[in-house]
């Protein structure tokens, strides 16, 4: 397999981590400007932002949540499906959990977001496809949860709390970056993909 060369998951992380801290310490504007606005996309042709609202957080903990996650989780991915496919899977799930976004509130001049949620979820899923009956440990529970157990928890809870709206996270994202995961895993590896269904059937 053709590979992008150096290592995917540490040119995503390093770059995120810079480009958040400049904006969270020495730059708001960049923050500003980089806010995914699904109202303004197309109107102002905002589409840069699909790609910088993901290398932006609002605040230290933001980050250091979505890159801890991303540790975990990328790197075996990357090492065990290759940096190509592990490349077009994060920009599979940037783009996907952001149009997600954009249809629910496209009419909605006010609404905004940033991170890097989406794309992260649908490594965290991705991985979960292929691993299927890993264990994981989630602050604060003190024991090992099995990924299909968490998998299904985790869409059940963004699909609810993205109808309640509340709290300013963009649950959407979470949900169709996972989804998106998820997909991916079927359209590329037909059988992990049924290795995980048999999982659940």
């Amino acid at each position: 397999m053709t590979q992008f060369g150096p290592n995917a998951a540490t040119v995503i992380m390093a770059a995120t981590i810079l480009f958040s801290l400049l904006g969270i310490y020495s730059s708001p504007t960049l923050i500003n400007r980089s806010l995914f606005r699904p109202y303004w996309l197309l109107r102002s042709n905002q589409y840069e932002t699909v790609i910088t609202s993901g290398l932006a957080h609002a605040d230290l903990s933001h980050l250091i949540f979505n890159m801890v996650t991303f540790w975990f989780f990328a790197f075996p991915l990357e090492a065990h499906i290759g940096t190509t496919k592990f490349v077009v899977l994060y920009v599979f799930g940037l783009v996907l959990s952001h149009s997600c976004t954009y249809f629910k509130q496209k009419d909605n001049p006010d609404y905004a977001s940033l991170g890097a949620s989406g794309a992260i979820s649908a490594v965290l899923f991705s991985y979960i496809a292929y691993f299927p009956n890993t264990s994981m440990f989630i602050l604060p529970f003190p024991f090992p949860i099995p990924a299909a157990l968490f998998a299904v928890s985790y869409v059940a809870y963004s699909y609810w709390a993205a109808n309640q709206q509340r709290g300013g996270i963009n649950h959407d994202a979470h949900l169709c970056g996972a989804i998106s995961g998820v997909v991916f895993v079927a359209l590329t590896d037909v059988s992990a993909f049924q290795n995980l269904t048999r999982l659940f059937s």
